[in-house]
């Protein structure tokens, strides 16, 4: 559900502070029932970071709300967003993000990445206060984080860095090591998931008997 803005609500946000006043208020705007339950926004940024849009994506009970990447992503692509801030409600008020609230942002990262979405921040809010992932400095701990990350994304990365230990070696003998070094982190993170043997040596470029050693 689009959330109705005021035309002094379509401000630019540039740090957690302009945003909290705005959401404060229409969690205010809530039934006394509805209050006591768990939402989940996102909020539509431009390149300037002007607010476009709040969609209210989930309702939930006292606890929590159910979210798939679909609910928040569907909305952005649609009205070619340059980012998101995710918000939801902690009706105990408990601004302290759980570790569900953690497993998602971390999720929503990653989906972001792959459709050049963003995500900015992620609030955690009440009637009182709120909680920022991006000054707390959890945003740069999970983008840190590899869970969510697809596969391909993932060799990508390999391939760059084994390419890079090659270049700090400063010859040609040493890119070549560095490329070998970055061939089996590949494989092995490759094999960690669970990828068909098949892909990966493709993908690595090594042997079976390479690949099954590791």
């Amino acid at each position: 559900m689009n959330i109705e803005l005021t035309e002094e609500q379509k401000v630019k946000i540039k740090r957690d502070s302009d945003l909290f006043p705005i959401m404060k208020e229409i969690l205010l705007r809530e039934s006394t029932i509805d209050l006591n339950k768990e939402h989940f926004w996102c909020v539509g940024l431009a390149n300037n970071s002007k607010l476009l849009y709040i969609e209210l994506v989930s309702l939930g009970t006292l606890s929590q709300s159910i979210v798939e990447p679909m609910d928040i992503f569907a909305w952005a692509l649609q009205k070619q967003v340059s980012m998101l801030i995710l918000v939801h409600n902690h009706p105990s008020g408990e601004l302290i993000p759980t570790k569900e609230d953690l497993e998602l942002t971390d999720q929503m990262i990653q989906v972001g990445r792959i459709v050049h979405i963003p995500v900015k921040d992620h609030l955690v809010i009440s009637t009182e206060g709120y909680y920022s992932f991006d000054r707390e400095g959890d945003l740069k701990k999970l983008q840190k984080r590899k869970k969510y990350v697809p596969g391909y994304m993932q060799v990508e990365e390999i391939k760059k860095a084994a390419i890079e230990i090659g270049k700090k070696a400063g010859l040609k003998e040493g890119e070549k090591l560095g490329m070998e070094k970055g061939k089996i982190e590949m494989a092995k993170k490759l094999k960690e998931k669970g990828i068909d043997i098949a892909v990966i040596l493709e993908t690595s470029g090594l042997s079976k008997e390479e690949i099954e050693k590791l």
